[in-house]
């Protein structure tokens, strides 16, 4: 074996051990990140997370969401609908990343674009799985930045702060979030609010949920003042999953939601919100 030779053989195999190394790497951050969700079967409950409310469990999915509502005159298409990606973090945070949702909007001089990015901190304070309580509370901490005035009409970015809790019985959940909008500056043209969630859901078989959510606000300071607005939100969601689904096993839900108005007063109204969740 002449020099060129045996240089072009050590470079050989020492390309093959790095390849090797790299794909294994890989393999085993895959393997990681596709176990976060299967870590906490031991640790949490089971239930479906709702359409518009947080949850109390951590999880780990990319969600495509189209918001389609009423407001005013206009007749609005939300794509993005403040979600994106969530991923767990060791076991007691999850961290979502919101890509700008782009608003679409018809029959109104509104223009059309992108609102603002934002971003969630979710910490597991409790949690039990079927055998141990069957309970999940979190802390949440919800950021827009801004601003995107024109299009989801926020002038600055802002916070909401968050307590997160839910009840397993069963087949059954009552899911229930309690929250604040803040916003950094500008109170009197903004205001703040305070948020209330509930949610009953049943988990039918082991492809459906269906589930009834009521979305509470009360306004203080800014234009709407004194005021208060309650929607009801009928929704259901069907996976789609492997025939010998295990935690570790990715799955697909789709999910659909009318957003109806139930108070006299309401900013917006008849919101029919899509969703595609892919579970990792």
């Amino acid at each position: 074996m002449n020099r060129l030779q045996l240089i072009f053989s050590l470079a050989l195999a020492a390309a093959s051990v790095l390849c090797t190394s790299a794909s294994s790497a890989q393999q085993s951050f895959y393997g990681s990140v596709r176990g976060h969700n299967a870590s906490m079967a031991d640790l949490q409950p089971t239930w479906m997370g709702p359409l518009n409310q947080s949850d109390g469990r951590l999880g780990q999915a990319f969600r495509f969401s189209v918001s389609n509502l009423k407001l005013g005159d206009a007749h609005v298409f939300d794509y993005g609908n403040n979600h994106g990606v969530s991923m767990i973090v060791q076991r007691r945070f999850q961290l979502d990343l919101n890509p700008p949702s782009f608003f679409r909007n018809h029959s109104s001089s509104m223009k059309d674009g992108f609102g603002n990015a934002s971003t969630q901190v979710k910490m597991r304070i409790a949690s039990g799985n079927a055998q141990h309580g069957n309970f999940a509370v979190s802390a949440v901490l919800f950021h827009g930045f801004g601003p995107r005035a024109y299009q989801n009409l926020m002038l600055t970015p802002y916070y909401v702060p968050s307590i997160a809790a839910g009840k397993a019985f069963g087949r059954f959940a009552v899911l229930t979030t309690v929250g604040g909008f803040m916003p950094t500056s500008k109170i009197a043209e903004q205001g703040r609010a305070v948020e209330w969630n509930l949610t009953g859901q049943a988990h039918v078989n082991s492809h459906l949920w269906l589930d009834v959510e009521n979305n509470a606000t009360w306004f203080k300071a800014g234009p709407f003042d004194g005021k208060a607005q309650n929607f009801i939100t009928p929704a259901a969601f069907y996976m789609i999953r492997r025939k010998e689904w295990k935690p570790e096993h990715s799955s697909v839900v789709f999910a659909c939601g009318m957003q109806t108005a139930t108070s006299s007063f309401h900013y917006y109204n008849h919101n029919l919100i899509t969703e595609m969740r892919v579970i990792f």
